[in-house]
């Protein structure tokens, strides 16, 4: 069992929130309203590949406990990953266990939540199963045909579209012992030909290209060596794109071809949660907290903001701020683009619409949602900001009011049984649907007739 001293002296309140990230559904007939723009039936991997808009559909706009459910569905376990949705599926992670004995990879049906097929990996790193590391965090995606999925015991699995193994690899057995402070969460990234696998653990912290047809080793590099429970992105550059893994205190650019460490950026602080967000070429959104349980790099909001990477005249390259935010900061919902607006939910649910282009602030909005652990969800001209404690506030960006709050379920305290309480960790769309992830649970919420 790996054990970490510095794990244990962390406080049980502060430790439970740092690790519920996100870094995430019966016929009726309802009287939700709905918001008219056409939506992906796909939502293949985390953030939907950094994309956190959706250009339509009649997802409800409004929802209550009450309301008969397009489907629901429970979950082996627990866990906290966001489903991805493919060729008709939903498919989640979870595990089980006093001591994460089990991982499980399910899909459900879309359109009915019937189960369709569950992929069972003895865990080969147990580890206390409790609220204070992280539970099936790392989100899966899907590839052209089937999923891939990466637990943080380092179990990392390819099955096809009807559940059967393709592949598995044992990065304990590759790599050595995984040991991190609350556990590892970085979902998984990938191009055409690789998946890409952060694994910041606490000694020896890596990156790995992995070949996903085969499963072979591409590349293995060094990660950045700091805390972090992002995910690695791609961003689009001039001629490319770069792997970019953003760690307290750190930021780095990789060739995502070779391994090779393009650019470092350390004008930063207390951005160890959001995962950087695409903003257009050679951009990306990064958030950061206000510092509780870390060391501040002076005001949070500065650490908050719109980088660019640019490539210099001897062919290398650099990043920097483009602008800063003046108040706006984020917990662990990253800040996501809303046509020319950047939006960033701080702690409480203060909801900040700033100008994409310079930063300006343009609107600021309390809402009910309170802190986020999901990305944000914009729709059309509102956004869905999906509080960690079941409530999802509604708000039109173009008045920047809330419209709607809305719970799938009572309270908080309403499942004792699930270890962590009920958690809204994640969100995604399938056609129409909306389909909300609790630890425990699936609820698709559907749109208005």
């Amino acid at each position: 069992m790996i054990h970490s001293s510095r794990f244990v002296a962390v406080p049980w309140k502060f430790a439970v929130v740092l690790l519920m990230l996100v870094l995430v559904l019966m016929s009726v007939h309802s009287s939700v309203a709905w918001a008219e723009t056409p939506t992906p039936t796909n939502w293949v991997e985390f953030q939907n590949g950094g994309q956190s808009s959706v250009a339509g559909g009649r997802l409800a706009r409004e929802w209550s406990p009450e309301d008969r459910f397009a489907w629901t569905a429970g979950i082996p376990g627990y866990g906290q990953s966001t489903p991805i949705v493919a060729r008709g599926m939903i498919v989640v992670t979870s595990t089980s266990g006093d001591n994460k004995d089990d991982f499980h990879l399910v899909a459900y049906s879309a359109t009915t939540g019937e189960l369709q097929w569950q992929l069972d990996l003895r865990n080969p790193s147990p580890f206390p199963n409790t609220p204070m590391v992280s539970r099936a965090a790392p989100t899966p995606l899907a590839t052209a045909n089937g999923f891939i999925a990466f637990f943080e015991g380092g179990m990392l699995v390819s099955v096809s579209d009807d559940g059967t193994e393709r592949w598995r690899r044992n990065l304990v057995d590759l790599c050595g012992p995984i040991e991190a402070r609350h556990g590892l969460s970085a979902s998984l990234e990938q191009d055409d030909e690789r998946l890409f696998v952060w694994v910041e653990r606490s000694e020896h912290p890596y990156v790995l290209a992995i070949a996903k047809e085969s499963g072979e080793v591409m590349w293995k590099v060094d990660g950045v060596g700091k805390t972090s429970w992002a995910s690695p992105r791609l961003i689009d550059v001039d001629g490319g794109k770069h792997l970019v893994c953003s760690a307290s205190g750190l930021i780095v650019g990789i060739d995502p071809l070779t391994g090779e460490r393009l650019w470092t950026f350390d004008d930063i602080g207390n951005n160890s949660s959001c995962t950087p967000m695409p903003a257009g070429l050679g951009r990306f959104l990064i958030g950061a907290s206000d510092g509780r349980g870390e060391t501040s790099a002076g005001d949070a909001a500065t650490s908050n903001g719109l980088v660019e990477i640019n490539r210099l005249a001897d062919d290398t390259w650099s990043a920097a701020f483009k602008w800063r935010a003046e108040k706006a900061t984020c917990t662990f919902g990253s800040p996501v683009v809303a046509g020319d607006r950047a939006l960033f939910v701080n702690r409480t649910g203060v909801l900040f619409q700033l100008d994409l282009e310079s930063g300006e602030q343009r609107s600021v909005e309390r809402t009910d949602a309170g802190g986020i652990w999901a990305t944000p969800l914009v729709v059309g001209n509102l956004v869905y900001l999906f509080g960690h404690q079941g409530t999802t506030s509604v708000v039109d960006l173009s008045t920047g009011k809330t419209l709607f709050n809305n719970r799938c379920w009572e309270s908080a305290n309403d499942n004792p049984a699930a270890v962590g309480g009920s958690v809204l960790y994640a969100a995604a769309v399938a056609g129409d649907f909306l389909v909300l992830r609790r630890g425990d649970k699936l609820f698709a919420i559907p749109p208005s007739e």
